[in-house]
């Protein structure tokens, strides 16, 4: 069986509405009443919002629970996971809340342009002008691109 672990492909400019929501395109959307969770984080040295469905972040809790950390170390990874994330869904029109305080963390103000960046599993709003800087960052020919798919 073959499954699309990179659901979330490209990326697409859209614009924040005055209440902080952004459309999220109709392949992205996630059944009726299933959460999402955003993830306040930092990629090359810039705020960004990651948006990951239910399965993305199972996984990043799987992955802590099955490592070779102490538990100690796992129940604080797992709790700064949990207060990083916020359980959203999407309201009826697919648009989806980044509530105003987590958008200005990661730069971003209502009705300006942003950008909706998949990650395959994830995906990320970005303020348009930090992703204009991370698609210089990550589109520079790249010494280690032994397989040339860049």
């Amino acid at each position: 069986m073959i499954t699309d672990d990179q659901r979330y492909k490209g990326f697409t400019p859209y614009k924040m509405d005055p209440k902080f929501r952004v459309s999220i395109p109709t392949a992205w959307r996630p059944e009726a009443n299933v959460p999402l969770f955003l993830q306040f984080s930092m990629v090359h040295d810039m705020p960004v919002v990651k948006v990951l469905s239910t399965e993305a972040y199972t996984e990043k809790v799987a992955l802590i629970k099955g490592s070779d950390k102490t538990p100690a170390e796992k129940g604080k990874l797992l709790g700064k996971l949990a207060m990083l994330c916020r359980e959203v869904t999407l309201n009826d029109q697919g648009k989806l809340l980044v509530p105003k305080d987590l958008s200005e963390k990661a730069g971003i103000t209502a009705e300006s342009d942003v950008v909706l960046a998949g990650r395959g599993i994830f995906f990320e709003v970005w303020s348009k002008s930090n992703h204009d800087k991370v698609l210089v960052i990550e589109t520079r020919e790249e010494e280690d691109d032994d397989l040339g798919i860049f």
